[in-house]
């Protein structure tokens, strides 16, 4: 069996660079097929979260997001699994008007959807937190991707430390936010996820032991890209 690919920072923005600019993919694409991979993989991982039974009263899942395209990520996140009929709740931890490119369009997309959007960008403690969606089942970490470095600024920092200590389940969005992709050094605020869902490859930080308890289960998800264009910046 051929080892799985590992991709470092860069080498993953150059495959977004060569999709978008010579295969002439979007990058509005790209962020579907991320976010509905990521749906793919809970509903697997968790399927009575689609179970016939499922109504009102389902365990909810929350999506917590910052501004950057991780976020973007999330906004999809929470329009699929409404598709599907999960009771989901976006949290957002910087101002909606901060959001731009990408994540923008997917916020302004999903804010006509019907999924409850709440804004915690003020004031952001762990009583608030506990009050506004204490009662998650899954918390998902659409915070900080894989070009983020150095520790978590506020009100983020609170938001992992809170995370860490809620008894849900959680799912990093490509990596949980304080982990450095590349050398697999942790901030002293970061997430502790049970499933990571990382896109195109495995990062080089993830073989690092230290990184390992932090990741949980990883899969790695498709962004629609073809084959060889991994193997072209490698």
């Amino acid at each position: 069996m051929e080892p799985p690919r590992v991709l470092s920072r860069e080498q993953v923005r150059r495959v977004d660079e060569i999709a978008v600019q010579r295969y002439g993919m979007s990058s509005l694409v790209l962020m579907e097929n991320a976010g509905r991979g990521v749906v793919d993989v809970l509903l697997a991982v968790d399927p009575l979260l689609i179970a016939p039974t499922a109504g009102p009263s389902a365990e909810r899942i929350v999506i917590l997001c910052g501004k950057g395209n991780n976020a973007g990520d999330g906004f999809v996140i929470a329009r699929h699994l409404h598709i599907r009929g999960v009771n989901v709740t976006v949290a957002l931890l910087n101002p909606a008007e901060q959001l731009t490119g990408d994540a923008r369009r997917n916020y302004e997309i999903l804010a006509r959807c019907n999924v409850p959007l709440i804004e915690l960008s003020s004031g952001v403690t762990a009583n608030v937190l506990d009050e506004h969606v204490g009662d998650a089942g899954w918390l998902i970490d659409a915070m900080l991707g894989t070009g983020a470095a150095g520790e978590p600024r506020e009100p983020l920092a609170t938001v992992i430390h809170w995370m860490n200590a809620h008894p849900g389940r959680r799912l990093a969005v490509d990596l949980p936010s304080g982990l450095d992709c590349d050398i697999g050094a942790a901030a002293s605020a970061t997430v502790r996820a049970d499933v990571t869902c990382t896109f195109v490859a495995l990062k080089p930080g993830f073989l690092r032991p230290e990184a390992r308890p932090l990741l949980g289960e990883v899969h790695v998800v498709s962004i629609g890209t073809p084959p060889a264009l991994a193997q072209e910046v490698t």
